[in-house]
């Protein structure tokens, strides 16, 4: 602790501890892939380096909390980099990688501001856009950092078991309620309970829920005592709650409760400068989990995944890179997708159609991505020199192999994607060879 001692007397102690919180997270990246050590003593330094960067996160937690509250020392940036450079110069603590989306920007620093209190947080977005992980945030930039943080998914518990899971029992309460039984509130006493898909709990169980928020009590299924907790409740939801209410399928009075702080998460689909972050950050995540090295990808996966819509948003993304690392060698293709994602073979005839209009598209100067462009223009060239060799040798497919160094049946399938013929490029004084038709 004396290093820490003496970096925290130095200049800003917000950019000491980000610094120092670097090279911690450096450490545990080179020990995860020590060659020398045995993993015994490599788990005994990852836990040391984990319980260190816990102690300077606790160190920095008073004084960011306090900037974060009277915004000082918090310079007024206008760009999204500059947004996204000052958080992490603040120690804003986050497991996982963020981009530049305004929006996300502005959701993570709400967050940063509702930490140190313990006001009501309502967290909205698309499933699997990242509200749990948002809830870890709060909890983990506030004062309550040291304490339980208790998930419960609202939509999995039948309503006849919902108060008991909530509140707890009492022994004899029901049929099955053998011992006494600590509900989740009390489990999250001090700490942090996460309401996820709090918008499929019943009527019933709102009127609950509710009492607890005004009352700070709770009491057990079969008992007559009630409770005190102290507990910061932070609830998320993929619905609209305000129009639930105005259906009177959710209580307005409940909705306001919750609501103090409303915090949105953007869909992945309009985070795409976000994606390259998280390839990197899963790749690396599900190689240590499968205790492999982080599988490499083919061009043509990687603009696949790259582009691709993810109606399931980050929790599909990182779902389909671990099936990737799970099922390729030390190189994914698209073969390792999922089959009803996985694009459908074009035919020749599509493939060629599709890689002119791109060619042409680039030559108008029309809007295409990037990928596009290269694709066309990779296609194009490789059309070329295909009819270039087969006028060359006559439309003789073997002789082409041949002068290429190339396998035949490679040659054939390479002449089928672009839809060419050999038998259109041979010379009328030479006799057809057998076995060139393609």
């Amino acid at each position: 602790m004396k290093i820490l001692d003496q970096e925290v007397q130095q200049g800003s102690s917000a950019l000491s501890y980000a610094g120092l919180l670097e090279k911690i997270e450096i450490l545990r990246s080179r020990l995860r892939w020590a060659s020398k050590l045995d993993r015994p003593e490599i788990e005994k330094l990852l836990r040391q380096a984990n319980g260190l960067r816990d102690e300077v996160m606790q160190l920095s937690h008073k004084e960011r909390f306090v900037q974060a509250a009277s915004g000082e020392g918090v310079k007024v940036v206008q760009s999204p980099g500059e947004r996204r450079r000052a958080l992490l110069a603040r120690s804003f603590v986050f497991e996982g990688t963020f981009g530049d989306n305004p929006r996300l920007l502005d959701a993570l620093e709400v967050a940063e501001k509702a930490a140190p209190t313990d006001l009501p947080v309502l967290i909205d977005g698309e499933s699997g856009t990242g509200k749990e992980l948002m809830a870890k945030v709060i909890h983990a930039n506030g004062s309550r950092a040291d304490k339980p943080f208790i998930s419960v998914n609202c939509g999995a518990i039948p309503e006849n078991l919902l108060e008991s899971e909530l509140f707890g029992h009492k022994k004899g309460a029901f049929t099955g309620a053998a011992n006494d039984r600590k509900g989740k509130f009390e489990s999250a006493h001090h700490g942090t309970i996460f309401l996820d898909e709090i918008g499929e709990l019943p009527l019933t169980g709102q009127v609950k829920l509710l009492r607890v928020l005004q009352s700070q009590e709770i009491q057990r299924v079969g008992a007559d005592e009630a409770i005190a907790v102290d507990t910061r409740i932070v609830a998320a939801t993929n619905k609209n709650l305000r129009k639930l209410s105005e259906q009177g399928l959710f209580r307005e009075d409940l909705f306001y409760r919750l609501s103090v702080i409303h915090v949105s998460l953007p869909p992945l689909r309009e985070r795409k400068d976000e994606i390259p972050l998280l390839f990197s950050y899963f790749c690396d995540e599900a190689a240590e989990a499968l205790k492999r090295r982080p599988v490499k990808m083919t061009p043509r996966l990687r603009d696949f995944l790259l582009n691709y819509a993810y109606p399931g948003n980050i929790r599909e993304l990182r779902n389909l890179i671990y099936r990737i690392t799970c099922l390729a060698g030390d190189t994914a293709g698209i073969e390792h997708l999922p089959v009803d994602i996985r694009p459908r073979p074009q035919s020749s005839n599509e493939s060629a159609a599709d890689s002119t209009a791109a060619a042409a598209a680039i030559i108008a100067g029309a809007a295409i991505s990037l990928s596009d462009a290269k694709r066309a223009a990779s296609d194009e060239a490789e059309r070329a020199f295909l009819e270039r060799g087969l006028r060359e040798v006559g439309g003789t497919v073997s002789e082409l192999a041949r002068r290429c160094d190339m396998n035949r049946s490679h040659l054939q399938m390479l002449l089928k994607k672009h839809g060419i013929h050999s038998k259109d490029f041979r010379r009328r004084d030479v006799p057809p060879h057998e076995g060139n038709r393609v």
